[in-house]
């Protein structure tokens, strides 16, 4: 169509007759004529368009005469061949669909996937997830954003918590159990009922880098009579290897009272259709020890929730306890060492006027040798200050990577540190 438009621009149109007086016909049973421009019919097939300049009878009350000796509604002298320039009325009309047809068509040749793709461009890291392998597993991909890594160049525990309790919440949504709660069904909200986490684990095979595409799988079971069980694997999605393991378990609790509650027999039949009979990915029973004053080698004291801190529900947000525990660590710990595994238990929730406390003992080894250490591990605790448990937890290092230590080096010894 393109082509004979533009053949047609700079050679004669056949007429059926050399007669300009020809009748004005009308186009598909409605009249031809749009803003003075008038279509006549060949019997050639072709479509003729010639102008009709209407000028205007008076200008500021005067007459006017036509141009040239030409009255207006008068078809030009028969002498002139009829050729499609001119009988347009403007030939810009032409060229503006011209270049709106090859820009079209310019635009559906770049948005063709004729680009051969690297390794790292298979996965979507803008995937919003979808359930798989029966309806029973959710999957979801990230991208691991500048914003999210560390001064070593990897992602924080934080983030990796984040991304787990993302795939949660769009495994309801897409499972179409999300009510008007955070995580919460429509029974659920009925009841006014809310899921609380009791116990974490978390086991860090290797954190991934700024750019590195992950995918985050996750899935439920039951745990005893009233609880939940929730487990995450995250793989690299350029290699395929498992980065993050992952365990959980939750109860109900009522949002009012702020007291634990049975699972209800209506809540049940909503959520065990999406129970999965598998074992948890992570099954460490060992007992969290208990730490006091005397005990501890570290104490941070004056740590208070803000505003941001508190979720839909107005609770803190169980990552926010993660990183009032680390608080704490040594740093020669966080300097030379890496978060290989964590174990929380959640006791009871802070308000957003607490203030708290945040202890933590090295065992195993001197803390006058923790930067020169092996794997180390230490017990944690949080605790209002009048001494009310609120988390306990259990961290185990390993020395971070040699690349990672000579990157910083490298990095100082540039910059004058």
């Amino acid at each position: 169509m393109v082509a004979t438009a533009a053949t047609s621009a700079f050679y004669p149109v056949p007429s059926s007759s050399p007669d300009s007086g020809a009748k004005n016909t009308k186009v598909r049973g409605g009249s031809g004529n749009l803003g003075g421009i008038k279509s006549k019919s060949v019997s050639s097939g072709c479509l003729q368009v010639k102008t009709n300049a209407q000028a205007p009878t008076q200008v500021n009350g005067s007459s006017v005469k036509p141009v040239g000796g030409v009255r207006a509604g008068d078809d030009l002298p028969s002498s002139h061949p009829r050729t499609f320039i001119n009988q347009l009325p403007d030939w810009s009309m032409l060229l503006a669909a011209i270049t709106t047809i090859f820009l079209a068509a310019e635009k559906q040749w770049m948005m063709l996937d004729w680009k051969p793709r690297r390794p790292d461009m298979l996965m979507n890291p803008f995937d919003f997830g979808r359930i798989v392998q029966d309806g029973l597993v959710f999957t979801q991909n990230f991208s691991i954003r500048s914003y999210e890594i560390g001064a070593d160049r990897t992602a924080s525990i934080e983030t990796l918590m984040n991304h787990l309790q993302e795939t949660a919440l769009n495994h309801v949504k897409t499972a179409g159990l999300l009510g008007d709660g955070f995580g919460s069904t429509p029974e659920m909200c009925k009841k006014n009922l809310i899921w609380v986490v009791t116990k974490m684990q978390i086991m860090v095979d290797r954190y991934p880098t700024w750019g590195d595409t992950v995918q985050v799988d996750t899935w439920v079971s039951a745990s005893g009579k009233n609880g939940m069980r929730r487990d995450w694997l995250v793989y690299d999605c350029k290699t395929g290897d498992t980065l993050t393991r992952a365990s959980s378990v939750w109860v109900m609790m009522n949002k009012e009272t702020r007291k634990l509650s049975k699972i209800p027999e209506e809540v049940r039949s909503e959520i065990e259709p999406h129970f999965t009979d598998s074992s948890p990915v992570i099954n460490d029973d060992r007992r969290l020890s208990k730490l006091d004053g005397d005990t501890a080698d570290y104490v941070q004291r004056g740590l208070t929730p803000k505003w941001s801190d508190l979720d839909v529900n107005q609770h803190v947000n169980n990552v926010k306890y993660i990183g009032w525990i680390l608080e704490s660590a040594p740093p020669p710990i966080l300097e030379s060492h890496e978060l290989s595994s964590i174990t929380l238990e959640y006791r009871r929730e802070c308000a957003r006027d607490s203030v708290l406390q945040s202890l933590t003992a090295v065992t195993g080894t001197d803390v006058g040798t923790l930067a020169t250490a092996g794997d180390v591990a230490c017990n944690h605790l949080l605790r209002f200050e009048n001494g009310a448990e609120i988390v306990r937890g259990r961290t185990e290092w390993r020395p971070k990577i040699g690349t990672n230590v000579r990157f910083l080096n490298t990095i100082s010894a540039d910059h004058g540190i």
